[in-house]
């Protein structure tokens, strides 16, 4: 018999030629004749057992063990399945509704909108200078968490990995950014943990910052669209709750990366409040710039003359709620999500009800597009660039 001891506290189950296993809910299998503590054997002749992890380890052999996980695995399945179908269902339908509303509003009326460079360029810088931040904060968590990684490598990465969210699921974002950075001064779990907590503390402050748009400036808009405040709030508390300092590390550890880095839980100390909050500052800074991008486009269509400063509040609140609902949706780059709720804000807040102009609706799903064909022709641009010269430098690197 080979004994199988459960270790409290520790959050792994270990089987005595020492491979660990993650303590997670559900069933897990080990190849092995196994005796559980504090009396639990298996028979000689079972070559695979399955335990259950609780509270009381309790050991299921043969089929009705792999029957157990089975129906685990499908319940999870179609559990995911019913909520990614009810998400782009929603989400089909917002978009009809836009398009239509846009439709009626032409309705074989000239194009009202004239394309200006200037603006548009305008915007494409603005989109720049808003990604600067975020990189500046993934640095600096990078060496919270004791990586050294340089500052271009950096801004490679982050730029490389950022095109992943077009993918379905957005792991590859993860996967190009950890391989991308990897290298004997950034190990890839610590390096995984950071690109965790920059996503997460981004997506917090663009909610917060729209919950405070939607209070203190928006808040007569609100009573046609009723679910975008509890949605606000909803976002917030799952995006900003995991970035607390102690609730980040103790979800890191029960995640097992112990096992990966056996560093881990010193490197977690240096997730303070400081760097937090200097997060918070250069987020803010970061998704104010996003919506100067937006803002831009805005007047890129020619409506410049028509808006002013008064604008910014209903930009802010359009793209902070856009992208994180857009990332909380999985749906790749957020399609659909974003255009829409740039549409409602934008549209129906601020073209109909305050400047009460003409094609409304329209105006607003234009700039929506525009804006997303400006993002994605800077991201592949910078990504392509950034990498290019990653490549090249290497290649120097190598011959001299």
């Amino acid at each position: 018999m080979i004994p199988f001891r459960a270790i409290g506290g520790k959050g792994y189950f270990e089987v005595s030629f020492h491979r660990k296993i993650p303590r997670m809910s559900g069933l897990r299998s080990v190849k092995a004749v196994v005796k559980m503590l504090p009396a639990v054997s298996v028979p000689p002749e079972t070559e695979v057992g399955w335990f259950r992890v609780g509270a009381q380890p309790k050991f299921v052999g043969g089929t009705e063990g792999m029957r157990m996980m089975e129906r685990t695995q499908i319940r999870r399945h179609g559990l995911r399945l019913i909520l990614s179908g009810a998400v782009l269902g929603l989400v089909s339908w917002g978009i009809y509704c836009t398009v239509a509303d846009a439709w009626s509003e032409l309705d074989g009326k000239p194009i009202p909108w004239r394309l200006d460079p200037a603006w548009l360029s305008a915007s494409a810088l603005f989109y720049v200078l808003g990604t600067l931040p975020m990189v500046l904060f993934w640095y600096r968590a990078l060496h919270a968490l004791e990586c050294r990684p340089r500052f271009f490598e950096t801004l490679r990465a982050y730029c490389v990995g950022s095109l992943g969210k077009y993918v379905p699921g957005k792991a590859l974002v993860v996967l190009l950014r950890a391989r991308l950075l990897y290298s004997n001064r950034a190990g890839g779990t610590a390096t995984t943990v950071s690109i965790f907590l920059e996503v997460l503390t981004m997506m917090a402050v663009g909610a917060f910052l729209a919950l405070f748009m939607f209070v203190f400036w928006l808040d007569d808009h609100l009573k046609n669209y009723p679910f975008l405040l509890p949605l606000t709030i909803g976002m917030l508390v799952i995006a900003g709750l995991p970035t607390w300092p102690a609730i980040f590390k103790k979800i890191v550890l029960r995640l097992g990366t112990a096992r990966l880095d056996a560093d881990i839980e010193k490197r977690l100390s240096g997730i303070q409040f400081s760097l937090m909050g200097y997060g918070w500052m250069l987020m803010t800074f970061g998704w104010i710039c996003l919506a100067g991008s937006l803002w831009s486009v805005v007047c890129g269509i020619g409506l410049e003359r028509d808006i002013g400063g008064d604008a910014l509040p209903y930009c802010l609140a359009a793209i902070t709620m856009a992208v994180v609902a857009g990332f909380v949706s999985l749906i790749p780059g957020g399609a659909g999500v974003r255009e829409y709720l740039i549409t409602v804000i934008l549209g129906h807040f601020y073209f109909s009800e305050i400047l009460e102009i003409p094609f409304a609706t329209a105006t607003a799903l234009v700039v929506a597009v525009i804006l997303r064909l400006i993002w994605l022709g800077v991201e592949f641009g910078l990504a392509l660039t950034l990498f290019l010269i990653g490549h090249f430098y290497r290649r120097s690197q190598r011959a001299r």
